[in-house]
């Protein structure tokens, strides 16, 4: 999973994030990207579940899952 569209939210607040989110899967969505990749960070997990709860209701979104290698990061499989 090298090479992938990856979206860094460390820093971001809840709000800004969540159109961040949105905007990076619909831009790779378009443009037919199969695998993307979200940082959310461990911290106290705040962004993390905003992120779960978006891919969850996001119909551009086919799975998701965390990655085995690193918790702050999440893989996201998009729909074609």
């Amino acid at each position: 999973m090298n090479n992938i569209p990856t979206l860094d939210l460390h820093g971001e607040t809840s709000d800004i994030s969540r159109i961040l989110l949105k905007d990076f899967i619909k831009e790779n969505y378009n443009l037919k990207i199969e695998y993307i990749k979200v940082i959310h960070g461990i911290g106290k997990d705040i962004i993390r579940k905003m992120v779960y709860e978006e891919l969850k209701h996001n119909s551009m979104v086919l799975e998701y899952k965390l990655d085995m290698f690193n918790e702050g990061v999440t893989i996201v499989k998009l729909k074609h």
